[in-house]
């Protein structure tokens, strides 16, 4: 039996953590032995175990934008050597015909594997493209250590061989796959997306008087979140009753930006009006949300997205990144330029002054959703490529890999 290894750099359930379930999936489906090593235990092993992998855990270095300093690259490489003997070791008892690397951050895994005598593959799920030429090039210099690089966006692509130009011919796209609402995982298109839409069941809903956004991620700079308030507060000095819930939590270290979240909330033009829930259940959020908003600075997919559209809810994302390539501007949902957060309002507005808009955008959002970015298909383009050790294809129609 072909045994795969699959190392990732964290213990949550957030987008990366997410498709790596469905890489494992993909992997026994297609009869192989999955073994996950995590940093330790959490409720990503506990996922992983469901479904049928064996979780081993090994704490690893892990590539923070603390480290992008003369001394943080230096301690992060002191740290690494350390960890090379343990990795290879893991690697050599474990005796796999394939490692996925699945993330640009755990960059020791691919020294650790080529020194096992394993060509691995690397999974990246970040776009960088803002940061300085010399950070570029150092976060996609070790995927010359890959067999195969796998990214999951055009513009993710375009941010690896920008900075390491020798690796076009080993990258290629494959988009996520993402699993509909769990009460329609038993529908008859495999993708999660067929069943009828559940628009018409929002929560309290504009007719009411009042709206609920609904906002599904990391508290964090990147993903917007300041944003999401401005745009609500917008909305409120113009009479609406808005509300907006944010559902997720903080990186360690990043605990000043939830404060910040919190004390704007506060404030007398928002008092009242906003939700901090936590780490939640998106699908029980995205029932009660009449528009889904996804205000992301930077995103090279974006998950989020592809299940609120899944979850049949108008989405309103930033026109960036991955989120351009999934949601078409005016037929499956609504773009808006990032930081922007009267344009953010406007939109928003725009749908729940057209109900009718709104549905329609949703209802085509979900049956393309379905389609561009089944859970099925990422599963089997997965398990061929680690499995039966096909080499990725650069380009596929729609910028699928396959």
């Amino acid at each position: 039996m072909t045994t795969v290894l699959l190392a990732h750099a964290s213990v949550d359930l957030y987008g990366s953590d997410l498709q790596l379930v469905e890489t494992a999936v993909g992997c026994l489906d297609a009869g192989a032995d999955v073994v996950v090593v995590l940093p330790g235990d959490g409720p990503l092993a506990e996922r992983m175990r469901a479904v049928g992998a064996r979780v081993e855990t090994l704490d690893v270095p892990v590539l923070r934008k603390a480290h992008l300093t003369p001394r943080g690259i230096a301690a992060l490489g002191i740290r690494t050597l350390r960890a090379l003997a343990p990795m290879k070791r893991l690697i050599r008892r474990l005796r796999p015909d394939a490692v996925l690397v699945n993330t640009l951050t755990i960059p020791a895994w691919l020294v650790a594997s080529r020194l096992a005598g394993v060509a691995p593959v690397c999974h990246v799920h970040e776009a960088e493209a803002d940061a300085r030429w010399v950070v570029r090039v150092g976060l996609a210099a070790p995927l010359l250590l890959a067999r195969d690089v796998v990214v999951n966006s055009a513009a993710a692509r375009d941010v690896v061989v920008s900075a390491v130009p020798v690796l076009g011919h080993r990258t290629g796209v494959v988009y996520n796959g993402v699993p509909g609402p769990p009460v329609f995982e038993d529908s008859d298109d495999g993708a999660g997306g067929a069943a009828p839409s559940p628009v018409a069941d929002r929560g309290a809903g504009p007719a009411s008087g009042s709206a609920r956004v609904v906002l599904v991620g990391r508290l964090s700079p990147r993903k917007g979140s300041d944003v999401a308030l401005e745009a609500v507060a917008r909305l409120r000095r113009d009479g609406r009753d808005v509300r907006l819930t944010l559902c997720g939590s903080v990186f360690a270290g990043y605990e000043w930006f939830e404060d910040q979240l919190r004390a704007r909330a506060d404030e007398d033009d928002l008092a009242g009006a906003v939700e901090l829930v936590g780490y939640a259940d998106p699908w029980a959020w995205f029932a009660r949300g009449d528009v889904v908003v996804v205000p992301s600075r930077v995103e090279p997919f974006g998950n989020v997205a592809v299940q609120a559209m899944l979850a049949g809810r108008p989405v309103v994302a930033s026109r960036t990144q991955g989120l351009a390539e999934i949601v078409r501007d005016g037929e499956t949902g609504l773009l808006v330029p990032p930081d922007d957060p009267a344009a953010l309002a406007e939109a928003v507005a725009e749908l729940l002054d057209d109900p009718a808009r709104a549905a329609a955008l949703a209802d085509a959002g979900r049956q393309d959703a379905g389609v561009r970015f089944g859970a099925q298909r990422y599963r089997a383009q997965l398990g061929r490529l680690l499995v039966s050790r096909r080499r990725v294809v650069r380009t596929m129609p729609d910028g699928a890999a396959g």
